[in-house]
């Protein structure tokens, strides 16, 4: 929210982990998102990313507690999208 993905955003955020955490901590990709799959409470639901990025988008269990379970359809488009590209 209050962004739009580009290079330059892409930019400033590599730059932002590379003074937070080091040189070491490179990242590979970017990939920008409509939101996180995240519980009632607030809590990121961490395995359903990890599952979509291995390629097990379609074996995420049950999502039914999700405040936002749209969000995780528009997840997996759009990384689908980037990788396929």
């Amino acid at each position: 929210p209050g962004y739009e993905p580009s290079e330059e955003v892409e930019k400033e955020m590599r730059q932002a982990c590379r003074e937070a955490i080091g040189a070491h901590a490179g990242l590979d990709r970017i990939h920008f998102a409509p939101g996180l799959p995240k519980t009632r409470s607030g809590k990121v639901m961490r395995r359903i990313l990890r599952k979509i990025v291995e390629g097990d988008g379609d074996k995420l269990g049950d999502i039914s507690t999700l405040a936002n379970p749209e969000v995780v359809a528009e997840i997996r488009e759009q990384y689908d999208a980037h990788v396929s590209a």
